[in-house]
């Protein structure tokens, strides 16, 4: 008797299913089809072998990855080898996926099943699992979906290998739509302004321009010989500056009211805005597209090569491309028009953007176009696949075909396309060991920035220890200073109190003793007759 046991891979772990009467299951597909829906039929045909949960999130995120890249996870190996029966031969395991199937089958060497019952067992196993697994509830069981979920997109995201070409892709779609925008705009401040002053619109010719005036001439009874510097300085010509002054003063155009100008002026102000900001947005884009692809760039362009990329979905797309698809790339409507008519193909796409193909005659036309777009092809897998980006072989294809336009023109014959890829390759390795150099440079650069700063943070986390060590002492020796000083200052403002309190007792003390010292003298003398007298007496 086979044991069947299928395979179930969630967001909380890994589950073991074994599966009853087997070959009554297979027999009676419809039959499953039905009591896949009710718990209680399913709980009779499947039961649960063996569950391990995953420990954290980011061990369920590698156990994923896993998986989608077909590769058998140390924890899915452990889990299997411990759960599944000895006897290989009579026990058989399904999954849904057969690429992991496929690799279980090699490394383990298990007889794999899928499809059939199996993929019909495996959508009741996902209906019901928070229900099959003891201790799972539906809401827990969702939330692990969900965070899994969360953070499988973003690592896939994360490592997306087109994340630069997404940058291009955006900015091209929105530098077209710039230009269509600005575009309707410019031709609504032409219809409106043109209602005061209409000879400008056959003056100036460009919309941008034609903005800027706006902006700045307002009411055209203002103007005077004083604005022609600053009409100078906005048309770049001193003769259209002059034939606006002129036109001004014998315009044919309505009276505008203050209110319906400074409307015109504020809407000029905005679409001169969005001018400004479209030539920073090319600036950007030229800047990614040195980056990303610079070949590309060198050979036709940054606007049209990023035209392609968007075209193509991503630069390694378009690296697969053949050169009869890029040549026709953005003509797909024509092709299958032509093709369904049985007329002509058409001979380009997005590439007559190009300078080549307006250069070239209308009989060359075609020729040039299928060259360039074989160009293209070389310019966008160099890009792809090179690790140091660099635009010499950009430079040396465009020459190929500069020459080879000369040649359909005068017929002077090019240069072999083997003698100059020999040159590009040279110049291109000197050019890598250059860029190679600097970077190096730069990086040790950054590493000496880098430790110099952790040895100033060193340098002061061991001052502050030293400090907090001799703390103690510190602070006991200056409390000390401090109450020598106070007590020095409080005894220098005691003393001339103590001054101020004892001199009129002083005083007093000092004529007592004066005048005892006046008395003494006239005393000594009687004291001197009364010993005579006594003496004498005796």
């Amino acid at each position: 008797m086979v044991l069947l046991h299928v395979l179930f891979e969630h967001a909380a772990g890994y589950a073991l299913f074994a599966v009853k009467e087997v070959e009554e299951i297979g027999m009676l597909l419809p039959q499953v089809e039905a009591s896949v829906l009710n718990i209680g039929k399913f709980n009779s045909m499947v039961s649960l072998a063996a569950f391990f949960p995953f420990k954290s999130a980011q061990a369920a995120l590698e156990n994923i990855n896993a998986i989608s890249e077909g590769v058998v996870h140390a924890d899915l190996r452990l889990f299997l080898e411990t759960n599944l029966p000895e006897s290989k031969k009579k026990s058989m395991l399904g999954v849904s996926d057969a690429k992991i199937g496929a690799a279980l089958q090699e490394e383990l060497a298990l007889s794999i099943q899928t499809g059939g019952a199996v993929a019909e067992i495996l959508r009741g196993v996902r209906l019901h699992f928070h229900s099959l697994v003891k201790g799972l509830t539906a809401q827990a069981a969702s939330k692990a979906q969900l965070g899994l979920g969360h953070s499988y997109s973003r690592a896939k995201v994360k490592f997306n290998v087109n994340r630069a070409d997404n940058m291009i892709i955006q900015s091209i779609a929105l530098l077209d739509q710039l230009d269509k925008d600005i575009n309707t705009f410019s031709m609504r401040i032409r219809e409106w302004y043109g209602y005061h002053f209409p000879e400008l619109i056959k003056i100036v010719a460009e919309n941008a321009t034609y903005c800027r005036l706006a902006q700045l001439i307002g009411n055209r009874k203002e103007l005077s010989e004083e604005s022609l510097p600053s009409l100078e300085e906005v048309v770049m010509d001193s003769a259209k500056a002059q034939a606006i002054l002129d036109a001004s003063r014998s315009s044919m155009g309505m009276d505008i009211s203050p209110i319906d100008l400074i409307n015109i002026e504020r809407f000029s102000n905005r679409v001169v805005s969005l001018n400004d900001y479209r030539r920073e947005l090319q600036e950007y884009l030229r800047s990614r597209m040195s980056q990303v692809a610079p070949n590309l760039a060198a050979l036709i362009g940054e606007v049209v090569g990023a035209r392609l990329i968007s075209h193509a979905g991503s630069l390694t797309n378009l690296a697969k491309y053949p050169a009869s698809t890029v040549q026709i790339l953005g003509a797909e409507k024509a092709l299958f028009r032509a093709l369904k008519t049985r007329g002509n193909t058409p001979k380009y796409g997005l590439i007559f953007h190009s300078t080549f193909i307006g250069r070239a005659a209308a009989k060359n036309k075609g020729r040039i176009s299928r060259y360039l777009a074989n160009k293209c092809t070389i310019a966008s897998r160099i890009d792809c696949f090179s690790e140091v980006p660099t635009s010499v072989f950009g430079d040396k294809l465009r020459d190929q075909v500069e020459e080879r336009l000369s040649f359909y023109e005068t017929g002077d014959l090019p240069r072999k396309n083997v003698d100059v890829m020999k040159e590009a390759v040279k110049e291109a390795g000197d050019v890598t060991a250059e860029i190679k150099r600097k970077l190096e440079k730069k990086e040790k650069k950054r590493k000496k920035r880098e430790s110099k700063i952790k040895e100033e943070d060193d340098g002061a986390n061991g001052d502050a220890e030293i400090k907090t060590e001799n703390g103690d002492s510190e602070t006991v020796v200056v409390k000390k200073k401090k109450k020598k000083h106070q007590e020095e200052e409080q005894e220098v403002e005691e003393t001339p109190a103590m001054e101020e309190a004892e001199t009129p007792a002083k005083k007093k003390k000092k004529r007592k003793s004066e005048a005892i010292k006046t008395e003494d003298p006239e005393e000594a003398p009687v004291t001197e007759k009364k010993k005579k007298k006594k003496k004498e007496a005796e």
